[in-house]
């Protein structure tokens, strides 16, 4: 059986390394990429470190990080799981370690050493591997599928995997190749959208926040729709940045944030309430009737963050006993709900794509079309997209495991 897989990436890597290594010599395997080398977004995936996976083992938890895709992920994820990748990984000879954040990456913190393990899979196992080959069409000429080159060759197969990925991170060669060749076969495109991207904000005055950071805050996107998400996060020179931020990001990924009407909450201190928080600054006020306010407010939070607040409230210089009621309650207001209007995601940030091939054509039992026989689909293509932290890489690699099991079943 003469098998195609159109991209190498982490699912179309997975996809052949599993048919490879379990189709006992039946299989003849081509992983076809356009680049000079396979899996070169996989190596960038955590600072170039390679976030191979989640630390996290139960699956359930493990789902609840796809605001796309997770019931469809259900089968993908038991088959081959976080602990399940990390083992494989292992057994290939690089070890990995699982990081206080649940990240989890080679020991060597170098992400080469990933793609050097499915070379070394794919020379072994004598897997086909095509280097800079841009497909430029794909059609099903009777039984069998027909691969066309930029170049003008053609090469038929009897089964092709579809894994050329999203249209984030271009540079990297996903730009989105892999929606044409679906929409040939009939399957309808979701709605793409960048995510896990930063917010730049129209209040120039954030840039004096750049760099303060905090571990937990309720973050809070006010549109057409309202999307949350508790967090670390950080500031940035045009806005807000982190791990939270992704997150609500994600959630939020395709509405439209140009228009002036989106807005950005932040609430530093979740975990109280207004009240308790009133109290608080009015005891500390009570108990320093001599300073200036400002030296006392920067108690509470960073320095710069405390100097914009009280400039904004128009506080200035005045000492404790001068704060009225109505500067406290300005004061609270910025603590637990201060306010910023959205002007943009920072175009840096944006390396997933959320939306794809529409899972309602897809089997998630085989990762088959349930359109066109023996057409597979695997990773980021399919309308799945993952907070960071792994899970993106991981969908990947148990979506295209799947894909690579499936046609051994029929191989066999």
């Amino acid at each position: 059986m003469k098998i195609g897989i159109i991209g190498a990436g982490a699912a179309g890597m997975m996809a052949a390394a599993t048919i490879a290594e379990n189709s006992e010599g039946n299989a003849d395997v081509f992983l076809i990429e356009k680049n000079a080398g396979i899996g070169k977004k996989v190596e960038i995936t955590g600072g170039g470190r390679c976030n191979v996976t989640t630390g996290l083992r139960d699956i359930k938890e493990v789902l609840k990080k796809y605001p796309r895709g997770e019931h469809f992920l259900k089968f993908a994820m038991h088959n081959f799981s976080p602990e399940d990748v990390f083992k494989w990984v292992a057994f290939h000879g690089v070890p990995l370690k699982i990081e206080d954040d649940m990240r989890v990456f080679p020991k060597s913190n170098n992400g080469t050493d990933i793609t050097k393990l499915f070379n070394k899979v794919f020379e072994e196992k004598k897997v086909n591997v095509l280097l800079k080959y841009s497909v430029s069409d794909v059609q099903k000429k009777e039984e069998r599928f027909s691969v066309k080159f930029a170049d003008g060759q053609n090469i038929l197969f009897d089964a092709i995997i579809l894994t050329t990925g999203g249209n984030a991170y271009s540079h990297t060669g996903s730009t989105g190749d892999g929606y044409n060749f679906a929409k040939t076969f009939g399957h309808k495109i979701t709605n793409l959208s960048p995510s896990l991207h930063a917010f730049s904000f129209m209040e120039k005055y954030v840039k004096e926040l750049a760099g303060i950071s905090f571990i937990n805050a309720n973050l809070k996107i006010k549109g057409e729709k309202t999307y949350e998400f508790n967090g670390p996060f950080l500031f940035t020179h045009k806005g807000v940045s982190g791990p939270a931020v992704f997150a609500l990001s994600s959630f939020a990924a395709h509405e439209k944030f140009d228009d002036g009407k989106t807005f950005f909450f932040i609430d530093f201190f979740p975990e109280k309430t207004y009240e308790e928080i009133s109290s608080k600054i009015s005891i500390a006020i009570s108990e320093n009737p001599k300073k200036e306010f400002i030296n006392v407010f920067r108690t509470f939070v960073p320095k710069a963050l405390a100097e914009m607040m009280c400039e904004l409230a128009e506080i200035g210089k005045k000492k404790c006993p001068e704060i009225s009621k109505k500067d406290l309650n300005k004061m609270v207001e910025f603590l637990k709900n201060m306010k910023f209007n959205i002007s943009g995601k920072i175009p840096s940030e944006e390396f997933v794509t959320a939306g794809g091939v529409d899972l309602r054509d897809i089997d998630s039992k085989t990762m088959e079309s349930k359109i066109c026989p023996n057409l597979y689909f695997a990773g980021e293509i399919l309308d799945i997209d993952g907070f960071t932290g792994g899970f993106n890489l991981q969908s990947a690699w148990s979506t295209g495991r799947l894909a690579g099991e499936s046609i051994i079943k029929k191989i066999k």
